[in-house]
């Protein structure tokens, strides 16, 4: 089950309480859907537990549910009202009549909180996806009713305080969000709060992988660096060795060489431990650069 599948299902576990806030979110799926006109209704969904909820939804709205049973259409199924009677209730119930269908949110409809968000459930069951957060972050509603879209624009706003964004593809207006929190908040708010904890701890494993990552990038060039700068060393002790210069230098030099030559592969820390007496890293870092200057300057 894919990941909007499974957040779907969480929505579907519960009917609204109340018959105003299950009208709302059935308008939610209407305006949504794949068609409410005035002629009919037509609702296709892959989800199964959104296919159970449907009828329950609407009885609980209207009074009945839809004209009879789902036509099935390979993993999808499409419930329709077509009936004159049932659609003049459903219509009236939102400000519509059957001689003007000009379809958009009527906000009368929705005047308290609880049916605000209940309309964004619907919206989102009937009209929306959500990325699976181990590959990204991306939550979008699609209707076809451009209207529509422009006022739930301003609905998700005035109830989540955040604004999505808005596109137009495919002759459909989309209300998307990008960032991981705006998303949580708002399956938060349509009442998916597993969901929600869910790409939370996405986004926690994927900034841990990162950090480390960059510790990993960091470690390998550090040793990468040092194993640079060893290698310039071992070069230049070599060289004033050859040159008979190396038994003219002062003792602490001579120390310094000889632990480099006998340790090629120690850190600073671990060579300046072996210093008798021990010295800092500073210092051995000293020594060591003052090896190669004198070695260039030969």
């Amino acid at each position: 089950m894919s990941f909007s599948a499974e957040v779907k299902k969480e929505l579907c576990r519960n009917l609204p309480g109340q018959a105003c806030c299950a009208r709302a979110q059935c308008y939610g799926i209407l305006l949504f859907c794949n068609t409410f006109t005035a002629g009919s209704i037509r609702i296709v969904t892959e989800s199964k537990d959104f296919a159970r909820l449907l009828p329950r939804l609407f009885r609980g709205a209207f009074g009945f549910g839809f004209d009879g049973e789902p036509e099935i259409q390979g993993s999808k199924q499409c419930f329709t009202i077509s009936r004159p009677d049932r659609l003049e209730r459903i219509l009236a119930a939102y400000g519509f009549s059957r001689d003007s269908v000009a379809l958009h949110v009527n906000l009368a409809v929705l005047e308290e909180d609880c049916c605000k968000t209940a309309f964004l459930r619907g919206a989102f069951l009937a009209g929306g996806s959500v990325t699976d957060p181990a590959k990204g972050y991306h939550l979008e509603m699609s209707t076809t009713h451009r209207y529509v879209s422009r006022e739930t624009y301003s609905l998700v706003e005035d109830v989540l305080g955040v604004y999505p964004k808005l596109a137009v593809r495919g002759g459909s207006s989309v209300l998307y969000f990008k960032h991981s929190a705006s998303i949580e908040d708002f399956l938060t708010l349509l009442g998916a709060p597993v969901s929600a904890m869910a790409i939370m701890e996405a986004k926690v494993e994927k900034e841990m992988k990162n950090k480390v990552n960059r510790r990993v990038n960091c470690d390998d060039a550090n040793i990468s660096k040092a194993v640079d700068a060893a290698q310039v060393q071992l070069a230049a002790i070599r060289r004033l060795e050859s040159q008979g210069r190396l038994s003219q230098l002062p003792q602490k030099l001579r120390q310094a060489a000889q632990a480099r030559l006998n340790y090629p592969e120690s850190n600073l820390t671990e060579l300046a431990g072996m210093m008798n007496p021990p010295i800092t890293k500073s210092s051995m870092s000293y020594r060591l650069r003052r090896l190669t200057e004198l070695a260039e300057e030969g």
